[in-house]
């Protein structure tokens, strides 16, 4: 009797062990929820006024606005810098002096060539009056030939002359001129960089490029756009440019040339790439602008003040009509014709068939 009642007690508490697991694994796996049959939210979106806008997005690089480049004026030996790489430099400062004792020398020959010309061609001309009056007391036929053609031959011959001496005078001008050049004069004020790879040389060849004047706060973007947006760009537009190496700063800007010829040629090798248009922009001064940074540009192309927008996704186009689903409240819907006015890649303006405030369905 005792063993029953002690195998009893012990079923029991088996069963109340068991019991407790079954209630703590229903409270740890609660039974899924079933939403009501047709229980599904629309997405619905509010007519309203805002300003509308378009642009057009570029990228390219910082140039300078103004460069003055700077040529020697002829070749010789450097006698000194005056400039350093990077100073600033004002009008009529002396950035080199070359040494001009050979060009003193040309324009020196030059001069004697001249004057031997001059005097030759004042000889000749006293010869040639001499034989024609000679010539000129002949009574013969061959003689009056004679001397109309030795007449016409001095004429020429003088013609040649003065177009030589022209010629030389000319030179021996210039000459001149890149001699008073010797002390080379900065033609505008700015900052003087030096070409990179001919820093301070020791001599010049003629027309050797030495550098350039740059002002430092004038610099533009030079972009490239396809052939798909460069008509919808035109001169004037704003421009919103932002620095790849400045982070939440956009600087103003403004187009102020589009170009209308293809940077890429027409030949076998490129007939398959797409046309490239330049687009110069204008920039506001900034003291972080320096040439060659990276920029990128927004373009506004077209603006609307108090359009009413929705967005462009709730809209309905069927064969050349627009309409949209205009929410009449309890869960009721019309689809009402609109008339579409200004687009940008996300919204559209409606122009006719809303009003501020209409709630919209998305279809």
């Amino acid at each position: 009797m005792k063993n029953i009642r002690k195998k009893i007690k012990w079923i029991i508490l088996g069963l109340v062990l068991i019991g407790i697991s079954a209630v703590l694994y229903i409270q740890s796996h609660p039974a899924p929820q079933v939403n009501p049959a047709g229980a599904q939210q629309a997405i619905v979106f509010t007519a309203a006024k805002e300003t509308l806008v378009n642009k057009v997005e570029v990228k390219g690089k910082s140039l300078y606005q103004q460069e003055t480049m700077v040529y020697a004026p002829f070749g010789s030996r450097v006698s000194a810098w005056m400039a350093t790489d990077g100073q600033q430099v004002q009008e009529g400062d002396v950035l080199f002096k070359m040494d001009g004792s050979d060009l003193q020398t040309e324009i020196q020959k030059e001069e004697a060539a001249i004057r031997k010309t001059e005097l030759e061609s004042e000889l000749a001309r006293y010869a040639g009056d001499v034989k024609e009056t000679a010539m000129g007391t002949g009574t013969s036929e061959t003689e009056r030939v004679d001397a109309l053609t030795s007449r016409e031959t001095a004429k020429l011959n003088r013609q040649l002359t003065d177009v030589n001496l022209d010629l030389q005078r000319k030179a021996l001008v210039e000459k001149r001129k890149r001699l008073a050049a010797a002390e080379y004069q900065s033609p505008v004020s700015g900052i003087f960089l030096y070409e990179s790879s001919a820093k301070r040389p020791h001599a010049l060849t003629e027309n050797q490029y030495v550098g350039k004047i740059v002002q430092l706060d004038q610099l533009q973007m030079l972009a490239l756009v396809g052939e798909a947006d460069v008509f919808r760009i035109k001169p004037g537009m704003s421009v919103g440019v932002k620095l790849t190496a400045v982070k939440d700063m956009t600087l103003k800007g403004k187009v102020e040339k589009v170009s209308k010829f293809a940077k890429t040629g027409t030949d076998e090798n490129t007939l398959n790439q797409l046309a490239q248009f330049e687009v110069i922009i204008s920039l506001e001064k900034s003291e972080y602008l320096i040439a060659g940074l990276s920029l990128s540009g927004e373009i506004e192309t077209e603006r609307k003040e108090d359009a009413l927008v929705i967005p462009a996704m709730a809209v309905v186009r069927e064969g050349g009509t627009t309409s949209v689903l205009l929410d009449k409240g309890s869960g009721q819907t019309e689809k009402k014709p609109v008339k579409i006015g200004m687009e940008t890649p996300e919204k559209v303006e409606i122009v006719e068939g809303l009003q501020a405030g209409d709630v919209v369905v998305l279809p």
